[in-house]
C-alpha cells in the first residue's frame, strides 16, 4: 500500500485502487444534499454500458472538484495544447425513414 502526503494529509492508496478504472462516459445526478457521478465505459456497437464506479459528493465538495478540474485542465492546456471536443457524429441511417414524420 502506497502512502502519499498532500498538504500535511497522509493518504493511503492500495494497489487495486491505484490501478484505476477506465471511463469514457460519466452521468451526473443530484438531490438537495448530494451529487452522484456514475462512471462507465461505452464500447462501440454495444447498446449497454455498465457503471464501473460511483462517487457521491456533497454540493460543496462537487463545486471544489469542479474548480480543481478547471484549474488542472487550464494547466494541462498551457503545456499540452487545447483539448478539442469534436462535434457529435450524426448517423444518417438512424434518422427518420421515408414516409415517417
Amino acid at each position: 500500500m502506497a502512502e502519499v502526503k498532500t498538504g500535511g494529509l497522509e493518504i493511503e492508496l492500495d494497489e487495486r485502487i491505484a490501478e484505476g478504472v477506465y471511463s469514457n462516459f460519466a452521468m451526473i445526478n443530484h438531490s438537495t444534499s448530494e451529487f452522484v457521478i456514475d462512471f462507465a465505459t461505452v464500447m462501440p456497437g454495444m447498446p449497454k454500458a455498465r457503471v464501473k464506479s460511483r462517487i457521491v459528493l456533497t454540493p460543496e465538495h462537487a463545486k471544489r472538484l469542479l474548480r480543481t478540474l478547471q484549474e488542472n485542465i487550464a494547466r494541462y492546456e498551457t503545456t499540452m495544447g487545447k483539448i478539442e471536443i469534436p462535434a457529435p457524429i450524426t448517423n444518417p441511417s438512424a434518422g427518420p425513414k421515408m414516409g415517417e414524420a
